[in-house]
């Protein structure tokens, strides 16, 4: 059986946005070695950039080096070089704080996709967004870790409550606020012509789902897409740091 090569190109654009001092967002990726990530740092004075630096770091120098040698099935051993790359990232945020008091306390979210051939595995932490766009389907892969989000899925509050609630900010999981931390991962099959998204808050908070599948244009590159992402969620108040990253699958 022939099996048809896969490959992929990315973009990426962060913008501080249009009431933020500074930039805590930070994304990375290596179409080389397979590994896009975005993370939106949290913590007073500079402790959020150096969280969310820190993470994208650390996910790319361990995609930097050679495959485990006690690796598995291909796709056990995508999630699990995943995950590892995860934990890492929590180690070093997490150490780098109890070493500074001024950094106590600081984390990051973290979404980040890796690509094997047709393979694709999505790792995220807290309310940064992975979404794919099928021909005319657009969907959300990741769930959010966030009090609201988290009460509407259990049923105790409707979307519009949710958008008016004084909590809506609040995440359940971080990277680098605790010793240990709990992902999510979400295995899936990549298809010539998929397009993934990922992206910090800064873009989800301002625009709709809807809005954001509107402005995804297969004809035009990703740059100029990311670029009008970026437009729009500023247009709409740009009340934090937005980052994009966009991956296509090509046939």
């Amino acid at each position: 059986m022939i099996t048809a090569v896969v490959h992929y190109t990315a973009a990426a654009v962060t913008d501080l946005g249009r009431k933020r001092p500074s930039n805590e967002d930070a994304f990375g990726y290596s179409v080389e070695h397979g590994v896009y990530v975005v993370c939106d740092g949290m913590g007073g004075a500079a402790a959020g950039e150096i969280a969310s630096s820190l993470a994208v770091d650390e996910v790319l120098r361990t995609y930097d080096g050679p495959l485990p040698e006690d690796a598995g099935t291909p796709g056990e051993d995508q999630a699990e070089r995943a995950l590892l790359a995860v934990y890492a990232a929590n180690q070093a945020i997490y150490t780098r704080s109890r070493r500074n008091f001024r950094l106590n306390g600081m984390g990051t979210t973290l979404v980040m996709l890796t690509a094997e051939e047709n393979r694709i595995c999505v790792v995220n932490v807290g309310d940064s967004r992975c979404y794919r766009m099928r021909g005319q389907q657009f969907e959300q892969i990741t769930l959010d870790h966030s009090l609201v989000e988290e009460q509407i899925r259990a049923g105790r509050m409707t979307r519009a409550e949710a958008l008016r609630s004084p909590l809506r900010n609040v995440i359940t999981r971080a990277l680098g606020t605790q010793n240990q931390v709990t992902a999510d991962v979400f295995p899936l099959e990549a298809a010539a012509g998929d397009l993934f998204l990922l992206c910090s808050d800064g873009l989800t908070r301002e625009i709709s789902d809807a809005s954001i599948q509107a402005l995804l244009v297969p004809e035009d590159s990703l740059d100029v897409q990311g670029a009008r992402l970026v437009a729009a969620a500023k247009k709409a108040g740009g009340h934090d740091n937005i980052t994009c990253v966009l991956v296509r699958v090509e046939g």
